[in-house]
């Protein structure tokens, strides 16, 4: 496996860590019948960590970025008309029973 998927499972196992420890910390403060008011610290640190990982692995496992300017050639598989005025796109809407002429009741 590569080093992008390896963060991107660290910084899942980082937020499931951090589930666990609030699910933990919750349960410590119903036993001493305090209220909750937020997760500890620890665990905000942590699930910004976890956070930060899997923003970096989303970024790296893909590869690299393709262009998607119009005119850029390198990844073009079709190439369009010059003159755009006049495409034809087949669809099934022709399949649909609808007759111009039928009005609506109201």
């Amino acid at each position: 496996m590569s080093v992008g998927v390896m963060v991107g499972v660290l910084g899942g196992l980082l937020f499931a860590h951090a589930a666990y420890l609030t699910i933990q910390y919750r349960a410590m403060l119903k036993i001493m019948e305090e209220e909750f008011s937020g997760p500890p610290t620890n665990v905000v640190i942590e699930l910004l960590l976890g956070l930060v990982l899997c923003m970096v692995a989303g970024l790296a496992v893909p590869g690299k970025f393709h262009s998607i300017l119009p005119d850029s050639e390198e990844n073009r598989v079709v190439s369009l008309p010059s003159n755009l005025d006049f495409m034809i796109f087949n669809h099934r809407g022709k399949l649909s029973p609808f007759d111009p002429e039928l009005k609506l009741k109201t």
